[in-house]
């Protein structure tokens, strides 16, 4: 009987070391994510997002991220954001995190000055990682843009426009194609520019690697600038063809800077390459005239502004970060995203196969982890509503991923951020799923 009584003490006493350790333990979870207890709105359909835009107000510039370039989510949910913004709040200019030839020729066929199909006009993206744009989110958002346009005047149809600096070549080649016609001179600056280019047969590490050395292409592609913005500076004030060609330079120039500090320094080169973002910007929006109103679609790494973020000591800066600093006084409105556990479309290594990856649960204690503990599945945040609450605005880690992705070994993809100030609003999705690429 001694021996059962025994048993019987210890299997007792197990059960209440249990229950204390579980009573510890929800009271953690309850301390980790007790102060969401305002700013947290359910996000389940179009009509969730009318807080938002009430909110965004009459902001000029609005960026909303994504927490990954293969999440359907994420760009469906920026997709009926922009559609709400352009119907409701006068939103006549799209950028995004895309090279400008490419999203030039999609913006004519929204325009209606394109032919072929939606599916055809948005595989006009062909630099890899080509899924980021060449989707079927991309293509269902494509249609609604050309629809809505289709009775609008010239002057009111909403642009689609590449901001990203990556298309040296395929720029010079516009640059050359349009002045064949409209200033034979300039089309030989072009021709020179590409002459200078040619021993390194489109690869832009090889032409990097070489700068090493001394070689330099700067100063033709200056020069074809300079001839390109006199051209310009001759023609209307609103001619777009001169304005697309102008741009197609800009990049060519920003473009050479960026693979030269590619090969040098990785802050260098971010920066130059955001820096280039925001001069696209501000060009679009003065080409429109009239205060136009700019939606920004890239990852949360350029929106989310970088001084709240490790990136700052690095001396990093981003997008989001600059047009705040530069344009406050015309409100400027930053919409994060993020998810808990789901599918991702990446590849393991940079221009390799596409593949549909699992998306593990987030780590314990990043923003993901606390968003998901939190009753609410799918919600949206106004994080200005939280900045007066201590917890929230500690500093946590905040997921990444891009297009080359490893799920065995994400350590390296949380930001620790500060999210009330990173963002205005955050869209969290708990559970998600992989883009369709075309």
């Amino acid at each position: 009987m001694g021996r059962i009584r025994l048993i019987w003490v210890l299997v007792l006493n197990f059960w209440l070391y249990s229950c204390s350790s579980n009573d510890d333990t929800l009271d953690q979870l309850e301390q980790e994510t007790g102060f969401l207890t305002k700013g947290v709105y359910p996000l389940e359909d179009m009509g969730d997002l009318d807080l938002l835009v009430k909110e965004i107000g009459n902001s000029q510039y609005v960026l909303i991220g994504e927490a990954s370039h293969g999440t359907s989510e994420f760009y469906t949910w920026r997709a009926n954001l922009t559609q709400k913004l352009i119907q409701e709040k006068g939103f006549t200019l799209i950028a995004v995190e895309g090279d400008w030839p490419a999203a030039y020729s999609l913006n004519q066929y929204v325009q209606g000055q394109g032919s072929g199909t939606t599916q055809q006009a948005v595989q006009s993206f062909r630099r890899w990682p080509t899924w980021m744009w060449a989707n079927q989110e991309v293509a269902t958002f494509s249609e609604w843009l050309k629809q809505h346009n289709q009775s609008l005047p010239q002057n009111q149809k909403v642009g689609f426009y590449g901001m990203d600096v990556y298309s040296l070549w395929e720029s010079l080649e516009e640059v050359e194609n349009y002045m064949a016609t409209a200033d034979p001179t300039i089309a030989q600056l072009a021709r020179e520019a590409q002459i200078c280019l040619a021993p390194y047969n489109q690869d832009e590490q090889r032409y990097a690697q070489a700068t090493l050395q001394g070689t330099s292409c700067a100063s033709q592609l200056q020069k074809l600038l300079e001839a390109v913005q006199s051209f310009r500076a001759r023609q209307p004030a609103q001619h777009e063809a001169a304005f697309n060609a102008e741009q197609n330079a800009l990049v060519a120039v920003n473009a050479e800077r960026y693979y030269v500090q590619m090969v040098r320094s990785s802050t260098g080169s971010w920066n130059v390459r955001d820096r280039h973002m925001q001069e696209t910007v501000n060009r679009l929006v003065a080409q429109r005239g009239n205060g136009a109103k700019i939606i920004v679609w890239a990852h949360n790494t350029h929106v989310g502004d970088a001084r709240y973020t490790d990136m700052a000591a690095s001396g990093s800066v981003n997008i989001g970060q600059l047009l705040r600093e530069e344009h406050a006084s015309q409100g400027v409105y930053l919409v994060g995203f993020g998810s808990y556990q789901g599918q991702v479309v990446a590849s393991y290594n940079w221009g390799e196969a596409t593949r549909v990856m699992n998306v593990p649960a987030a780590k314990t204690n990043s923003w993901e982890d606390i968003l998901h503990r939190h009753p609410q599945d799918n919600m949206l945040l106004l994080l200005r509503e939280l900045q007066d609450v201590p917890q929230a605005m500690e500093r946590r880690g905040h997921r990444a991923i891009g297009v080359t992705y490893n799920p065995a070994a994400e350590s390296g993809n949380y930001v620790p951020t500060i999210l009330p100030r990173r963002y205005d609003a955050f869209l969290f999705i708990d559970q998600t799923t992989a883009l369709h690429p075309l």
